[in-house]
């Protein structure tokens, strides 16, 4: 998967390099990879297993090193595996799988879009999932799981609706981050309309809800985002040798037998679902599904953006986050949604100047 810069890139010229790969044979079967990409899957993995260890360590309760080391290992006392295992272990395991999701989605929209913006946070689906979270909280006045719900449907009709609009060309990447720039802009004026007109309480409990936050996560959120994930990535990275191909030019992906509409479509529902169940479980948390694969992808020195590296990449970085949101200024404690975008402010001004430098701004 690839993301070039330009917008509507469709020349030969913009064609993803192909570098040489080496192949794992077992038996009949034969899985093509590269070094540098392996190397790094693999420390990105190592990371995020020291975050979450260090996590563990760390809280507003002290422990001594001993019975953390104790409850993680499975010889700790009912207390101790109850600050250890169900708070801090537990809600660093949902942001690595949130992040995770994040991005994924957002290596899947930037594929499609061929563009390092094309991102959720930026054409409209999370902005779609914030809308049925706060009809959920201000209209319907409910809570808890329903509100889950409402974002999930949201996000969910959102995607159908800029996919909808943007179908009908052969530009498809083009279309849908100007369609989703513009439907995320109506959905945030329906946002603030929404906060405004409703009852203070309610407001103030959609605010918090809109700005993401991993507080009081717990391992009944983790399960469902899991279970994307598990059943998502592998789906996507299957997919991910045809949609290099559509990269590469309609005529020429179609000469391979490769059917772009299909391709498209099915990695369009899963990097949708990824991003609404994420959305779902934490609220609207920015920048990550946008920071997440470009990152991945420097690392690895790949033309193309890579769903388990950005995956992984997404998990270490909003779990960093949330750590840094957490005791920066303990006891006060920020929203990860606060840190993520400060972060990702600075890494979009980041992107926008060095493009600019290259002339491609």
């Amino acid at each position: 998967m690839s993301a070039p810069t330009r917008l509507p890139d469709r020349t030969a010229a913009a064609a993803p390099q192909i570098r040489r790969r080496r192949a794992l044979r077992v038996g009949p079967f034969s899985l093509p990879y590269e070094r540098r990409t392996v190397l790094v899957t693999i420390g990105l993995a190592a990371a995020a297993v020291v975050v979450v260890v260090t996590a563990a360590f760390l809280g507003d309760f002290p422990l001594p090193a001993g019975d953390v080391v104790a409850s993680l290992l499975g010889r700790g006392t009912q207390a101790t595996d109850f600050v250890v295992l169900d708070l801090r272990v537990a809600r660093a395991l949902c942001a690595v799988a949130i992040g995770a999701a994040l991005g994924a989605s957002g290596a899947v929209f930037q594929s499609i879009s061929r563009n390092p913006l094309g991102s959720p946070d930026i054409i409209g689906f999370t902005a779609g999932s914030a809308t049925g979270a706060v009809v959920a909280i201000t209209v319907l006045n409910v809570s808890g799981l329903a509100v889950a719900g409402g974002a999930l449907i949201g996000g969910l009709c959102t995607a159908l609706l800029v996919y909808l609009l943007s179908v009908g060309g052969r530009t498809l990447g083009y279309r849908l981050i100007l369609v989703g720039i513009g439907v995320n802009a109506l959905l945030w004026a329906v946002n603030y309309y929404l906060l405004t007109a409703a009852r203070l309480e309610d407001a103030l409990t959609a605010q918090v809800w809109l700005v993401g936050s991993l507080n009081g996560r717990s391992w009944e959120q983790l399960w469902p985002v899991l279970v994307v994930l598990v059943i998502a990535v592998p789906l996507l990275m299957m997919l991910a040798r045809p949609l290099t191909l559509l990269e590469m030019g309609e005529d020429a992906a179609a000469a391979l037998g490769v059917r772009g509409n299909r391709v498209r479509l099915a990695v369009v529902v899963l990097g949708v679902l990824l991003a609404a169940v994420a959305v779902a479980t934490a609220g609207m948390i920015t920048f990550v599904a946008l920071a997440a694969p470009q990152l991945a992808r420097r690392l690895t020195g790949a033309a193309t953006v890579g769903v388990l590296s950005s995956a992984l990449m997404g998990g270490f970085l909003l779990l960093t986050s949330d750590l840094v949101a957490q005791r920066l200024f303990a006891p006060v404690q920020f929203p990860v949604g606060v840190a993520t975008g400060a972060v990702g402010g600075l890494y979009l001004m980041w992107l926008l100047l060095s493009e600019w430098k290259r002339g491609r701004g």
